[in-house]
C-alpha cells in the first residue's frame, strides 16, 4: 500500500503534468560556419561588408520589436543588469490589470551569448565565418497568453537569433480547465482545489497529443522580422529543444492540517531511509550496474523559511518532494535526457531501437513517460508515517511466533545480527524494480551460497517472511518484493537502530 492508498480518506485526488518548461529555439543552419557562409553568399553579402550588414539586420530587428511592443501598448524598459528579476517586474505590471491578455511587459538588456560573425584568419590572411562568445542586446517579452498563460520569449538580436521560451504547465492547464468548464482554485502555481480530478488528468494527458511547436512558430514569426528570408534561403525555421523540463505530481489533501501532521516526519524518514541504491533505482537503473556509474548521487534535506524540502539527484537529473499549500508535490526535473532511452528508427537496419534520448521537443512524450515512472517508483517507496499507526506494534508482532494453516513459523529476533542483516538486505533499493529471489539473497547473506544446507535455509526464511506479511511473491515468478508492512518495518528499524548498525 503506497502513501496515496494509505491516506486515501484524506486525499481529494492526484494531478500529474508538466510544470516549468524552458525551450530553446535554434536556426540550425546559422549555427554552422560553412552554412552561415552559404547564407551570406546567397544574400549577396561580401565578408568584408558583414559587420555593416549585421548591424543593419540588428537595427531593423530592434526597430521591429520596439514597434511590435508599442502596438501592444507596452513600453520597453532597458535593464542595466541582466540579473534583474524580470519576472517580478512583469508580474507587477500584470497586477495593475489582471484581466489583460497578450503582451504584458517587455525588457531589453545586454547579455553574454554565442554569435556568428566574420573574423580574420591570421594564418591564411583571409576573412572567414566563425562562432564567437560575445555580448549583444536581448529582448524579454512577457505574455499572459490565451493558450499557455504566463510565459516569456527571449531573443538575441545578433546572428544566429537564438530564442528561449518559458512556459508553465500549471498555467497552461488553467487555460485548458477554463475552456472545459472545470472549476478550480490556484495557490502559488498549484491547484488547491479541482472539482473533477479524473477529467483534469485526462486534459493534462491530452497535452502530449498537441503539436505545441506550431504555436511557438507562430509566436516567433511575429517577432523575428528576418525569418521569412532565412526560411527562403535555408529551407527551415527554428528547431525547438527542451533545455529544462519539470514534471510535477500533486497529491491534493483535503486539508492543509492533514498534510502538516505527516509531512515533516515523512521528509525526515525518507532522508534516512533511502540510500544511493534506492536513488539509483528511482531513475530506472539496475543496481547491478552501479559499479559502472561514474557520476554522483546526492541526497539533500533543506529547511528554509518555506518549510522542508528533500531532493535526490543523479547527475543533472533530480527528484524532489516538498509541500505547497494542501499539496504534497513530487517533482522530477530532467536536465540530462541522454541518461534515458527513447525508441527510434535505426537508419542502418531500418528497425526501431532504444537510443539515448535527445532534447528535441518531439521527445516531450518520452519526458512524460520517464518522469511518470520515476515518480511512481518514488511514491511506492515512500514510507507511511502516521500518528495513528505506530510501527513499533508491527515490529513486536513479527518478533513473535505465528501459526499459518497448521504450521508454526518462528518470530524474528531483531536484536540478532543475522536477522538485522536480512532486513537490511531485503530493503535495499536494488530490488525496487526487479525484486529478489532465493539465489540473490543467498549470495548476499552466505559465503557458501551454493551449499544445499544454505539453499534450504533460505527457502525456509523466505516462507517465514511471507507468512509474517513482510514480503510478497510475484505471480508465476520466483521473485519477491517488500510489502507495505515490510517497508514500514525496515524503515523504522533503520531509524531505531541507526544506519551504522544496518551497514
Amino acid at each position: 500500500m503506497n502513501i496515496i492508498e494509505h491516506y486515501c480518506d484524506k486525499i481529494n485526488g492526484v494531478l500529474s503534468s508538466f510544470d516549468r518548461i524552458i525551450i530553446n529555439g535554434y536556426i540550425l543552419s546559422l549555427q554552422n560556419p560553412r552554412q552561415f557562409l552559404f547564407f551570406l553568399i546567397s544574400n549577396s553579402v561580401k565578408l568584408v561588408d558583414f559587420h555593416s550588414f549585421a548591424k543593419q539586420q540588428t537595427d531593423s530587428l530592434c526597430l521591429h520589436i520596439d514597434s511590435y511592443a508599442n502596438d501592444c501598448g507596452v513600453d520597453i524598459t532597458y535593464l542595466s543588469s541582466p540579473k534583474t528579476n524580470k519576472d517580478e517586474l512583469a508580474r507587477a505590471a500584470f497586477d495593475k490589470d489582471p484581466s489583460r491578455t497578450g503582451l504584458i511587459a517587455a525588457f531589453s538588456s545586454v547579455e553574454l551569448c554565442r554569435t556568428m560573425t566574420v573574423v580574420s584568419n591570421h594564418q591564411t590572411l583571409k576573412l572567414e565565418t566563425a562562432s564567437r562568445q560575445t555580448k549583444c542586446k536581448h529582448y524579454y517579452l512577457y505574455y499572459n497568453d490565451e493558450e499557455f498563460g504566463w510565459m516569456f520569449i527571449k531573443i538575441q538580436t545578433w546572428f544566429p537569433y537564438n530564442v528561449q521560451l518559458y512556459i508553465n504547465g500549471r498555467e497552461y492547464l488553467s487555460k485548458l480547465f477554463d475552456k472545459n468548464g472545470i472549476n478550480y482554485q490556484m495557490y502559488h502555481n498549484s491547484f488547491s482545489f479541482i472539482d473533477d480530478f479524473d477529467k483534469a488528468q485526462k486534459i493534462a494527458n491530452d497535452i502530449l497529443n498537441k503539436k505545441i511547436s506550431s504555436s511557438f512558430d507562430g509566436m516567433i514569426k511575429k517577432i523575428n522580422v528576418h525569418l521569412p528570408v532565412i526560411e527562403q534561403t535555408m529551407g527551415h525555421s527554428y528547431y525547438w529543444c527542451l533545455d529544462q523540463c519539470e514534471f510535477a505530481t500533486d497529491i491534493n489533501f483535503k486539508k492543509r492540517e492533514d498534510l502538516s501532521i505527516i509531512y515533516k516526519k515523512l521528509v525526515e524518514t525518507s532522508y534516512f531511509a533511502f540510500n544511493c541504491h534506492d536513488i539509483y533505482s528511482f531513475f530506472g537503473r539496475k543496481v547491478e550496474y552501479i559499479g559502472r556509474f561514474k557520476g554522483e548521487i546526492i541526497s539533500d534535506l533543506r529547511n528554509s523559511n518555506q518549510g522542508f524540502r528533500i531532493k535526490f539527484k543523479m547527475n543533472k537529473n533530480q527528484i524532489k518532494m516538498y509541500d505547497k499549500g494542501n499539496n504534497l508535490r513530487i517533482e522530477v526535473t530532467i536536465n540530462n535526457p541522454a541518461e534515458f532511452k527513447v525508441l527510434k528508427n535505426d537508419d542502418e537496419s531500418g528497425s526501431r531501437r532504444w537510443k539515448p534520448m535527445g532534447k528535441s521537443i518531439a521527445n516531450l512524450y518520452r519526458y512524460s513517460e520517464v518522469s511518470g515512472s520515476v515518480t511512481k517508483r518514488f511514491i511506492e517507496a515512500l514510507p507511511t508515517v502516521d500518528r495513528d499507526i505506530f510501527t513499533l506494534k508491527e515490529i513486536k508482532e513479527v518478533s513473535k511466533a505465528k501459526e499459518v494453516n497448521g504450521r508454526r513459523y518462528s518470530g524474528f529476533n531483531l536484536l540478532n545480527e543475522s536477522d538485522l542483516k536480512l532486513f537490511k538486505e531485503i530493503s535495499d533499493g536494488s530490488y525496487l524494480i526487479s525484486g529478489f529471489n532465493n539465489k540473490l539473497l543467498r549470495k548476499k547473506l552466505y559465503e557458501d551460497s551454493g551449499n544445499q544446507k544454505n539453499i534450504n535455509r533460505m527457502t525456509r526464511t523466505l516462507a517465514k517472511l511471507r507468512n509474517h506479511g513482510i514480503i510478497k511473491k510475484v505471480a508465476r515468478k520466483n521473485n519477491y518484493y517488500l510489502t507495505a508492512k515490510g517497508r514500514r518495518i525496515t524503515t523504522r528499524l533503520q531509524l531505531y537502530t541507526g544506519k551504522e548498525v544496518l551497514a
